[in-house]
């Protein structure tokens, strides 16, 4: 019995992983619900991001900052790059990510194109689409990210390779 119920519960997991199948929007909605399950979008001090000084982003209490958990584990359920940018002036920089550059290093530190996604998000919308990261094709999504006052700190990313 014990064999059957394990069967079950392995057939459960294997589908619920099928659901994000290269689906950026189910995808990104699983990141930004890990994020606001540690709690609100906040900015205290700054931190190291490669070799820039940028905000600190937290959710909660937790620094996302170099914190690379919950991009990880996105990777790890669904195949999906995923990123954390933080708002430094007027760019958008990765403090937090699964994206790799050419090098085989994490693109932290890096800003986010200023193409269609920044456009849609330095207005505090979504973007949905097809888009070039550090020089690859993606099928994404991004979503700002708001603290408490509803203002944009930051954004959070999802993609699939084409």
């Amino acid at each position: 019995m014990t064999s059957r119920f394990a069967l079950l519960a392995l057939s459960a997991a294997l589908f619920s992983g099928l659901a994000y199948a290269n689906d950026p929007k189910a995808t990104i909605t699983e990141l930004e619900a890990r994020l606001a399950k540690i709690g609100p979008a906040r900015i205290d001090g700054t931190d190291k991001a490669g070799d820039k000084t940028v905000p600190a982003l937290y959710f909660g209490p937790r620094k996302i900052n170099g914190n690379y958990d919950v991009v990880d584990e996105v990777k790890k359920k669904t195949g999906a790059t995923a990123t954390v940018f933080v708002k430094d002036g007027s760019d958008f920089v990765r403090v937090s990510t699964n994206v790799l550059t050419p090098e085989g290093k994490r693109g932290v530190g890096t800003p986010l194109a200023k193409a269609k996604a920044y456009e849609a998000v330095s207005k505090g919308d979504s973007f949905c689409g097809d888009v070039d990261v550090l020089g690859t094709a993606y099928s994404a999504c991004y979503h700002p990210i708001k603290d408490a006052s509803g203002g944009v700190v930051g954004v959070s990313y999802v993609g699939f390779k084409k």
